[in-house]
Order: structure tokens, then sequence, then C-alpha cells
């Protein structure tokens, strides 16, 4: 059988999550997944420099995916940064959700660890680059030192909210994930009410939810 001529980034990506979740193991050499697949070899390396970059672009493929969603939707260019994030999050958990035997596969032995997971760099990356491109309105602190560790704590903490997040959603048994989109809807709403220094309604309701839920994030 002739092999592939044409091999795309996202055939990589399909071949690599079915070989996964086969087999419930990462392939043994580049070669063999190569061969398993039916290509060159050299095809890979036009795209991923090892499985590793590979699983890690994973992630950001689905982010890019959402952002590419969310980008052709007229009525998501209108809406403010509290909605806009509203409706990424709800996009981002659509893609985790139909790639949730994966997701699982690669996050549920690391969900109490997943600040520090190196698998998700890339998503950071374009997570809180998005982040800072919302234009979230803070106070203003007149001091461009100041404004900047504001900025890099906004960031983070927008970070670590999607981890917690994605957490809640891996532990998520309730029909369609009903319970992620209660604990989505709670949580962006209680930051942004951090931030904007608002009644406290809303932050107290949220707290009052991870505590029925027993939410725990180490």
């Amino acid at each position: 059988m002739a092999k592939k001529k044409s091999i795309s980034q996202s055939d990589l990506i399909g071949f690599y999550m079915d070989y996964v979740l086969m087999h419930d193991h990462k392939p043994k050499s580049v070669y063999a997944f190569a061969k398993d697949n039916n290509f060159d070899e050299s095809k890979f390396y036009e795209f991923f420099g090892s499985f590793d970059v590979l699983e890690q672009s994973i992630f950001k493929v689905f982010f890019d995916n959402t952002h590419t969603a969310l980008d052709k939707s007229e009525e998501y260019q209108s809406f403010d940064a509290r909605n806009k994030l509203l409706s990424f999050y709800y996009t981002f958990f659509e893609n985790l959700t139909a790639n949730r035997s994966y997701v699982v596969h690669a996050l549920d032995s690391h969900k109490n660890s997943m600040k520090s997971l190196k698998l998700l760099s890339h998503l950071k990356k374009s997570f809180t680059n998005y982040i800072e491109q919302l234009g979230i309105k803070t106070i203003d602190l007149n001091q461009e030192q100041l404004t900047k560790i504001q900025n890099r704590s906004l960031k983070e903490s927008a970070w670590f909210q999607l981890l917690v997040t994605m957490k809640f959603w891996l532990d998520d048994t309730s029909p369609s994930f009903e319970k992620t989109d209660i604990f989505i809807e709670k949580s962006v709403q209680a930051s942004f009410d951090l931030i904007d220094v608002t009644p406290l309604k809303s932050i107290v309701d949220f707290g009052k939810f991870l505590f029925k839920e027993k939410v725990q994030m180490t």
C-alpha cells in the first residue's frame, strides 16, 4: 500500500488520540507510529519534535477551535468582557466534552496538580494572552509597576480558575455535565464581582455551591 503523501497536523493529532485510547499508552516510537498509520516518519517531524510536543499541542488546538468559533459569531463580538469569557468557557468545555475520553485519559491522574503540568503549557500561554486581550476593567492604580503586577495577577488567577473548572468537569457525573455549567456561571460571575469590587452576593452564592459540591484543588 502506498504511503499517505499528504499529512496535516490535524491528521497526526487524530491518529495519536486514537492510538492512545485504543492502547492505553503512547506509541513506542515515531517510526512505529508512522508505520501503523502508513505515512513517512519525516512527515511527523514537519509538525512536532516529539510526542510530548504533540500532546501539548492537543490542548492548544482545543483553545484554537474555541477561539475560531467565537470569532465567527457577531453576537460574541458585541459582548462585554464578562459575557465573552462566559462564552469562551461554554464553548471550550463543549470542545473538551467532544473529546472527553482522551482528556480524561490525559489529565485524570494529574487533576490535583494541574497548575504545574507541562502538558497544559501551550494552553496556558494562549489562554492568558486571551485574558489580556479581553480588556477586563480593573482598579486604576496610576503606577506602571503596580499595574504590571495587577495584570500578571489577573492572568494567573484566570488561569487557576480555568484549571479548577477543568478539575470540576473531570469529576462531574451529572447529566450533560449540567453542574459544570452552573459552576462556570457562578465562578465567572464571582470573579468579575471581585475585580469590580461590587456587592458580594454572587461570591457568597458561589461559595455555597463550592461547599455543597466539596470542591478541592491543590
